[in-house]
């Protein structure tokens, strides 16, 4: 009983650790960026040094880096993400836009799984023909684009030529302001749950218990259905569990190219005015969505694959 117990104390210990080293490091390195964004706030208008250095005061930017990263995990433990230049709390902004940036997760993510195993499942079972050949090469060209440069090849054709989807923008609503914008985003992950679904059950497709099914005169649906799905699958469920984490953090670039009002695209404007609690926040924020998601993988496969539960209970 104790062996599980430690090894989650572990566990919940080295995710507080690398949430502080990553968390110093996005802030340090957010706040060390040239410029000051303080005498920026006067425009063409230079603002006096006094005033300068009353808002370096507010802000806590006159004291010591550590000082400050300090000062800001007491405010993020009380739920506050940060104020920035213009008087905005970061999590009110944050909050009217995280339901554009799951929503286009969550779409991508279904992509992903509907897709992504499906053509992997067919390449499986018809390994060796030119379908597989064709969605092995298929994934292979999707991983080495660049996802700017696809992003916004698909918007030119589907939406500027075609008109089958919103130019940009989510006032069309869910589906169509979303589809293309997910597709953008679930490719990547969508080529990569592919070739795992394919890998894994060629292998399981291998295994004596198949051969054994087969022997006994069990139908080929209810092989591949029931005993091949479900073993075979484990690997790419744990995938998918990880994956859906750094889709929350994907959509930024994507969410530029679209215009969607999400979270990734308030930290692209942050970063291009300088506004570091913005950036600061909303990474801290992916980096808890990050970790709780690499939480709950770590239980999804304890409950999915028996031998994992077997050896922590050894």
């Amino acid at each position: 009983m104790m062996r599980p117990a430690l090894a989650v104390g572990r566990r919940l210990g080295g995710l507080v650790v690398v949430f502080l080293g990553v968390t110093f490091l996005i802030y340090a390195m957010t706040f060390a960026l040239p410029g000051d964004p303080i005498k920026a706030l006067g425009g063409d208008r230079p603002l006096s040094d006094a005033v300068v250095r009353a808002l370096r005061a507010e802000y806590h930017l006159d004291q010591p880096l550590w000082l400050q990263y300090l000062q800001y995990l007491g405010g993020l433990f009380r739920g506050d993400f940060g104020t920035d230049f213009s008087g905005q709390s970061v999590g009110e902004q944050m909050a009217s836009r995280w339901p554009v940036t799951i929503t286009l997760a969550l779409t991508a993510w279904a992509m992903e799984i509907v897709l992504g195993i499906g053509l992997g499942a067919l390449s499986a079972l018809r390994r060796g023909t030119v379908l597989d050949k064709s969605v092995l090469v298929g994934t292979i060209v999707v991983g080495a684009v660049p996802v700017f440069v696809l992003g916004v090849a698909l918007q030119l054709v589907f939406s500027v030529r075609l008109h089958w989807f919103p130019v940009a923008g989510a006032t069309a609503g869910w589906p169509s302001a979303y589809v293309l914008p997910a597709f953008v985003v679930a490719l990547f992950g969508l080529a990569a749950v592919s070739r795992l679904t394919r890998t894994s059950m060629i292998e399981t497709l291998d295994a004596d218990f198949v051969r054994t099914a087969r022997a006994k005169g069990l139908a080929p649906g209810r092989i591949v259905g029931v005993h091949v799905m479900r073993n075979s699958l484990i690997p790419t469920a744990t995938y998918l569990a990880t994956d859906l984490g750094y889709l929350m953090g994907g959509t930024v670039i994507v969410e530029g190219i679209f215009n969607l009002p999400g979270v990734g695209n308030l930290l692209f404007q942050g970063i291009r005015s300088h506004e570091g609690a913005v950036v600061v926040g909303i990474s801290t924020a992916l980096i808890l969505v990050f970790l709780v998601t690499s939480v709950l993988v770590d239980l999804l496969h304890a409950a999915l694959d028996p031998r994992v539960r077997t050896g922590a209970a050894a």
